[in-house]
């Protein structure tokens, strides 16, 4: 195993996006050990692209698209580096980035997150790190705020958006990799979960800066985002939160709700719902092995946060 970084890129009908990105990874003051693009069954000419105008990539394709989860554990797996930075393909990086990631990687730590920036108004921030609450919520810190250097002190943080983080090769396969059954979105909440428990802590890199467009292919999915997220995070709080968080996850599950139909998403949530149904026995039945293997028992890796009120966080709905 070298020593370098491996770089993971999951595609999915991402052409576009893939020379800004390239070319990103090509400015690097630290060069990666190697890139190495999953290929989700694009139609878009991604594949073709890469193999003409990135011959440095190390393409795995796949027939269908597997979702997020399945192509990232394919990279990892492919993975020659000790540490593994995996990048979606609507980001773009700045020349730091991966020497920034990969100096916070000390002991003890096993992910990296990193500063998202926008990308088409870099003056308002992606994510800052992700905070997991008890009531099942992932929060994307600074989510669509001014970046006014309120997250400019390096430090710790729940867990790292997949979009652009740095991890620890070892430590993602000895905790079971990304789930795949989550497909998309908050797989990385669950990982960084999983991490937690098995002792691993998350660094916060603010000098490590990435610029995201977001939604570079989830337009394409077969459910809304909203109800990806409604699925998973059922899923996760099935599989691990403890029976006694159970009225915070309904709170917050019938706060969602209430939002949904204001909103016009209740089909959306319902299908999220029903999405989630037929996994829930099996993540029930995964919670004692899940609780009895933690090194860090989940009630200290998911401390207690404020999860209703002004201190629980949230998004607004328009920049500040």
């Amino acid at each position: 195993m070298a020593s370098g970084p491996t770089v993971v890129v999951c595609v999915w009908n991402g052409r576009r996006w893939l020379p800004g990105l390239l070319e990103s990874l090509r400015r690097q003051t630290q060069a990666p050990l190697e890139i190495i693009a999953i290929d989700n069954g694009s139609h878009d000419g991604s594949r073709e692209w890469l193999a003409e105008h990135a011959p440095e990539v190390r393409v795995l394709p796949q027939e269908t698209n597997t979702g997020f989860a399945r192509a990232a554990n394919l990279g990892i797996a492919a993975a020659a580096g000790e540490t593994v930075a995996l990048i979606n393909t609507d980001v773009e990086l700045d020349a730091g980035w991966l020497a920034h990631a990969v100096s916070a990687l000390g002991d003890g730590i096993g992910s990296v997150a990193t500063k998202m920036l926008d990308l088409a108004d870099p003056s308002l921030i992606y994510d800052a790190g992700d905070v997991l609450r008890r009531d099942g919520v992932c929060e994307q810190r600074g989510r669509f705020r001014r970046d006014a250097g309120e997250w400019d002190r390096p430090g710790e943080v729940f867990s790292a958006c997949g979009g652009a983080a740095l991890y620890r090769r070892e430590a993602v396969l000895a905790v079971g990799g990304f789930d795949e059954r989550f497909f998309a979105y908050l797989e990385d909440a669950d990982l960084g979960l999983r991490l937690r428990m098995a002792g691993w802590g998350c660094a916060w890199e603010p000098r490590a800066i990435a610029h995201h467009a977001g939604g570079g292919s989830s337009g394409q999915l077969s459910r809304p985002v909203s109800a990806w997220a409604e699925r998973n995070t059922l899923l996760l709080a099935a599989k691990a939160f403890p029976a006694r968080w159970l009225p915070m996850v309904l709170y917050r599950q019938a706060a969602w709700l209430s939002h949904a139909l204001r909103d016009g998403e209740g089909r959306a949530f319902l299908d999220g719902v029903r999405g989630a149904l037929p996994l829930l026995p099996a993540m029930l039945r995964e919670r004692g092995e899940l609780r009895r293997a933690a090194v860090v028992p989940v009630e200290q890796a998911v401390p207690a946060r404020p999860w209703r009120g002004p201190l629980a966080g949230g998004h607004p709905r328009s920049p500040a």
